[in-house]
């Protein structure tokens, strides 16, 4: 049931009694049922509507929206709402409206005549919308500033509220350059009050946040980052047998809960959705290689509890969205790869307990992993990307809280700037409550990784050891959406026979790590020298070994798109995959194995992609196949006219001769009850040019007969 807002007029007596904590308590109970205000809300709400600016600092489910969609209802007026994602927008301006608030959002996602309605609206005399949802990059347009101006001087902007401040600060984690531009709103508007609301914010973020909005005198309002509902907990991939099953099981032995799983993969996506669905457990995999109509489907699927788990890229930000707004018993919160930083980490786990109950948040830490991630943030230094100064220094507070011993708790709050006693932490994270047990997991890591170390074989060709654009290193160049698997990385057979032949010397501990690389790169130079007879394009030859991998790979990829479309019994996965990995052997086979497995990469992001049309389309040859070779249940018994049957000179088979087009003909049933094979079916440029022929030779004969009895016709009217 939807309620009316209360009468303006009743409300707006005064500034005084506007700010005044009773008459905000009234709005807060009737239109959203709370029975008070929490944390620093009412004190940002009482610092805007005075007319002052606001930074706002917040944890994740603190109840941010609030602070700027009371004063809406309390003065008169329009509030301006600057979000970076329109799901978001259109999320929250649906939950205003079944609130009876009048709510409007503008992007270019809009039908026209709908984006021409709310302009419609903003320019007449008494404009109905109270809060008006936008993106940065539509206030960076000179039309719409221009809008924004005859409101402000016609008194009807009141408030601009800019939720995810800390995209405007180069030193957050989710930086976005077109949030800069929103410092040219003070210029514009001077008398407008500000709210700058964050849930993740360093100091120096804050500092960079106030500063770049130029906000005057700020009331500046910071609640503890503190989720003392949520348990912390890291689990060490390499002391683990399986982490897929131990992620399964420790999933099993929390019941029938709601859990999101974050990978830094698609594909990793895939196949822990796979495996967790296998066991029992109702998952879904959601990432942007999704189509959208299948991402729409699995969303909702979860947000309606039809799905358990959903298993998402941390960098698919939709997620996101929902998970603000409608998703509060979220009991579990995993990240199945390290984040790149604890501010991310701190804002994807808070997703976790968000109705205040016990929550959980798991963190599966690998070597492997932070190695990965390393190099991608090197990688983006090295590119001098604007999204992040010092990405490698973030990620080092994350690599402490994994590797680090002590309270977990105090790790995340310290690393926002604030204080925290272990004692107040009251056993709520793994290394409070069972500190012998995390002490020797670490030990055990520490011992695991310097015999991996030790034994690992890493070819540079370099002595700089940053690895720059054009140098080999253990990873593949990918974006940070993960986009590629580790899959797709292939080993060198040369470099693994390198490694062999390095293993024979020891190098001196006493040498540096210039003198260890230009000693590798002798030693490798040598083994080419060596080995000068063997020629470049069979080095560049690809391998039965790799045509399996690939083979395997396709496979798999196959297989979960056939459970998710629920075609495995027309196209069989096994010939399937061999099809695709031929048909990419055959194009790319002379062009070399970087060629040939680019071809496989690309045709499984094309499999996690495909409709069930495209799939039979492409694999049309293996359909076709598998349906001839069907086995018949009963042997069938046709009977054909004895015109039309034909004997061989064994005497034992029957043959059908003719092609029978008259529905109506009658069948002479032989006295040969013997069992035939069918002809096979033509296709249909087969059956066309089969008429064709017949009707052709009609014709002829029918000419033929024409010309026999022309004399006699002449010979009778003579």
């Amino acid at each position: 049931m939807k309620k009316s807002p209360l009468p303006v007029q009743n409300v707006h007596s005064s500034d005084k009694n506007v700010a005044g904590k009773e008459a905000l308590v009234k709005l807060l109970r009737w239109h959203f049922g709370h029975a008070d205000f929490r944390g620093k809300q009412l004190e940002a709400i009482q610092a805007v509507v005075s007319g002052r600016d606001c930074f706002c600092l917040m944890p994740t489910g603190g109840g941010k929206s609030i602070c700027y969609q009371i004063p809406a209802l309390a003065k008169p007026g329009i509030v301006l709402v600057v979000s970076p994602l329109i799901a978001l927008m259109e999320n929250q301006v649906m939950a205003l409206k079944e609130k009876g608030i009048a709510a409007e959002y503008l992007s270019f996602t809009q039908a026209t005549h709908v984006k021409n309605k709310i302009h419609e609206d903003l320019d007449s005399g008494k404009p109905s919308v109270r809060l008006l949802y936008v993106t940065p990059e539509l206030i960076a347009t000179k039309g719409f500033m221009l809008k924004l101006r005859k409101l402000h001087s016609r008194g009807l902007l009141n408030l601009i509220a800019i939720d995810e401040a800390h995209c405007i600060s180069s030193w957050g984690h989710d930086f976005r350059p077109s949030y800069r531009q929103l410092s040219t709103l003070r210029d514009s508007l001077a008398d407008v009050p500000v709210l700058a609301l964050t849930a993740t914010a360093a100091p120096k973020v804050q500092k960079d946040v106030i500063d770049s909005l130029n906000l005057r005198n700020p009331l500046v309002l910071k609640s503890s980052f503190n989720r003392p509902n949520i348990f912390y907990e890291v689990r060490y991939k390499d002391l683990l047998d399986n982490a897929y099953t131990d992620l399964g099981n420790l999933l099993k032995s929390c019941g029938n809960i709601c859990a999101i799983i974050y990978c830094l993969e698609r594909t990793t996506c895939d196949d822990l959705s796979v495996h967790l669905s296998s066991i029992g457990i109702s998952s879904s995999a959601y990432h942007a290689g999704l189509n959208s109509k299948l991402r729409s489907t699995v969303l909702d699927d979860w947000l309606s509890s039809k799905k358990q788990i959903i298993v998402a890229t941390v960098a698919f930000g939709l997620l996101t969205v929902f998970l603000q707004n409608d998703k509060k018993d979220v009991r579990m919160v995993c990240h199945f790869n390290i984040p790149k930083s604890m501010e991310s980490f701190y804002q994807e786990s808070g997703r976790a307990g968000r109705d205040q109950l016990p929550s959980r948040s798991v963190l599966y830490y690998g070597v492997d992993d932070r190695k990965k991630m390393e190099y991608l943030l090197r990688n983006s230094e090295n590119k001098k990307s604007p999204s992040s100064k010092k990405p490698t220094s973030d990620f080092e507070q994350i690599v402490t809280y994994c590797e680090g011993s002590g309270c977990r708790r105090k790790k995340i709050l310290e690393s926002f700037g604030e204080e925290f006693p272990v004692q107040h932490c009251k056993k709520t994270c793994d290394a409070c409550k069972h500190p012998n047990q995390v002490a020797h997991c670490l030990e055990e890591l520490m011992t695991t990784a310097s015999r991996r170390h030790n034994s690992s074989r890493i070819f540079i060709t370099s002595s700089n050891n940053k690895t720059n654009e054009g140098q080999y290193s253990e990873f593949w160049n990918r974006n940070e959406d993960g986009s590629n698997s580790d899959e797709e990385i292939s080993d060198s057979d040369d470099a693994t026979e390198a490694a062999k032949s390095l293993a024979g010397p020891k190098l001196s501990k006493k040498l540096g790590l210039d003198e260890k690389l230009v000693l590798l790169e002798q030693a490798e130079e040598k083994y080419y020298e060596r080995n000068k007879q063997v020629k470049k394009s069979e080095k560049n030859a690809i391998s039965e070994a790799l045509r399996d991998s690939s083979k395997q790979r396709l496979l798999d990829a196959l297989t979960r798109v056939l459970q998710l479309l629920a075609s495995v019994e027309e196209i069989d996965s096994q010939k399937g995959s061999e099809f695709l990995e031929n048909e990419c052997y055959r194009k790319y086979s002379k062009a070399g194995k970087s060629f040939y497995y680019s071809q496989i990469a690309s045709t499984v992001r094309w499999l996690g992609t495909a409709s069930r049309d495209e799939l039979m389309t492409r694999l049309s040859s293996v359909v076709s196949l598998a349906r001839e070779q069907e086995p018949l249940e009963e042997p069938l018994l046709v009977t054909e006219p004895a015109e039309n049957i034909e004997e061989e000179d064994d005497g034992n088979t029957n043959r059908v001769e003719s092609w029978v087009d008259e529905p109506t003909q009658e069948l002479v049933v032989s006295p040969i009850l013997s069992p035939i094979r069918l002809p096979q079916v033509p296709s249909f440029s087969e059956f066309v040019n089969r008429r064709k022929m017949k009707q052709n030779t009609s014709i002829d004969k029918s000419s033929e007969g024409f010309d026999d009895k022309k004399p006699a016709k002449i010979m009778k009217l003579q």
